[in-house]
């Protein structure tokens, strides 16, 4: 009957060296029991000094206004508004890797899931504070939400993309932590009964709602997998879909194309598998994790940003033909003088977008730069830098000159209260992650077994004669296990 588990050879195996399951739960499980190392320390009081820093920006901003950030009579969308999308497209590969990659049954994937839904998670977190705090009155931040109320008519815009955010980001946020935090309940319940300390037992058993394994157990935890992957299919596409309609239902030349929404999706994709790179490779290492975050899941990952900075690629070349082809002069403009020409304001940002994100990526056709760590993680951060840069010219080489040259802007750059909010996300993005990294499994524990006789290295080793056997042999030898 092992023959039924058998997959070919010229598949690599998912899991390096002689592991057992016993092995799998010790390598993944140790970190979470062992006392942090002083590189976590470093890395996590890093973490909250950045935290500390944004809180103190917001709070500057509530209190005085946000005339603490320098917008401006033209740019009234600035650094803000740029880092919410950032962060939203940051959060998009963990709910691709656990739900579409679910639904194809890839193997793959079980390196990599847990970690890129936790990343989801706190990126959406991140992003939810821009629009918030950009309110200004923030104590007014209820009023986008649609309830029965005692102020008359008085209703939110239905019309509008940025309530449709509002609804998008909710649900997202909602269906990743459902998914995120039913895979987690078995490995929850591996760690509660390996606990030693009273109160690690206690905090775990009551964390993992009492799973004992059971078939029961298991077949419920399958087809709530399966809902929530078919629930967050749709949500990978739609979420940025939505968000891209903030720009392109607008009448703003620069803003209102119909290829916003793909295009938006794709760069979310490739932002999001780039975060998921730099994250990987930092675990892997700090936490010796190297035989089940291989070589191979790192490849994989870096032919999905190969591809989906392709279609970003030609997405921007279909902006720029299509800005000349519409002959609107408005248009022309935005592009051809904001953007494309190097000597404007803001050309050197639209350069640097398309070095980063079209011309840098194509490295990765090479099998041997692929599957260098050093060039991965340097390219993972130039690909998130790119994708900074993209939002950024979309916003502001939009709307810093408009139809009146009398109004047109000075050189919009950042108040140090802006940097300082931006900074004060990543604090909160990586405090959140030192933390799950320290008491979760990074690693999906029972995934990884549910695998190990099927890609692991070892059992593959035993596989090998399989495929110099002949089809009658198998068909006998299989049958002869039936009887």
């Amino acid at each position: 009957m092992a023959l039924l588990r058998y997959e070919s050879q010229v598949r690599p195996p998912l899991v390096d060296n002689d592991k057992n399951y016993h092995q799998v739960t010790e390598d993944i499980v140790r970190p979470i029991e062992a006392n942090p190392s002083r590189l976590w320390w470093v890395g996590f009081l890093i973490s909250l000094g950045l935290l500390g820093f944004g809180v103190f920006s917001i709070y500057r901003e509530v209190t005085y206004g946000v005339g603490q950030w320098n917008l401006n009579k033209t740019i009234g969308w600035g650094w803000d508004i740029t880092n919410f999308v950032w962060w939203v497209g940051i959060g998009h590969a963990g709910t691709l890797i656990s739900a579409i990659l679910l639904l194809f049954r890839q193997g793959w994937r079980t390196g990599v899931n847990r970690a890129a839904e936790a990343m989801t998670i706190f990126a959406v977190m991140c992003a939810g504070q821009f629009p918030i705090w950009h309110m200004g009155r923030v104590w007014m931040a209820f009023f986008v939400l649609p309830y029965a109320n005692t102020r008359g008519p008085l209703w939110v815009n239905f019309n509008s993309p940025l309530l449709w955010d509002v609804f998008a980001i909710s649900t997202y946020f909602t269906v990743s932590l459902l998914f995120w935090y039913s895979g987690l309940i078995p490995d929850l319940a591996t760690v509660r009964d390996r606990a030693k300390l009273k109160w690690r037992k206690y905090m775990y058993g009551l964390l993992s709602f009492g799973w004992t394994g059971s078939t029961k157990h298991w077949q419920r935890h399958e087809s709530l997998s399966l809902v929530l992957a078919g629930m967050s299919t749709p949500l990978v596409l739609s979420v940025h879909t939505v968000v891209s309609f903030d720009f392109a239902t607008s009448v703003v030349p620069g803003w209102h194309t119909t290829i916003f929404p793909p295009y938006f999706v794709a760069g979310a994709i490739f932002s999001g598998f780039a975060m998921v790179q730099t994250l990987l490779l930092v675990s892997r290492k700090v936490l010796s994790l190297e035989e089940y975050i291989t070589i191979e899941h790192i490849e994989v990952m870096n032919k999905v940003i190969v591809l989906t900075g392709s279609i970003v690629g030609v997405a921007y070349l279909t902006e720029l033909f299509i800005s000349w082809y519409g002959q609107n002069p408005n248009e022309g403009w935005a592009f051809a003088q904001n953007r494309l020409n190097i000597f404007s304001p803001y050309g050197w940002a639209y350069w640097l977008m398309m070095g980063c994100n079209v011309i840098s990526p194509q490295i990765f056709w090479f099998r041997k730069l692929r599957r260098n760590l050093v060039v991965t993680f340097f390219m993972s951060v130039i690909v998130n830098i790119g994708m900074w840069f993209e939002r950024f010219v979309i916003i502001v080489t939009s709307i810093y000159r408009d139809y009146l040259p009398s109004s047109w802007s000075t050189y919009y750059a950042p108040s140090i209260w802006e940097i300082g909010f931006y900074m004060g996300t990543f604090g909160l993005f990586f405090t959140c992650y030192f933390l799950f990294s320290k008491f979760f499994p990074v690693i999906a524990v029972a995934e990884i077994k549910h695998i190990l006789k099927r890609s692991g290295e070892n059992y593959k080793k035993g596989h090998a004669n399989v495929e110099k056997e002949s089809a009658d042999h198998l068909y006998h030898e299989i049958h002869s296990d039936h009887h």
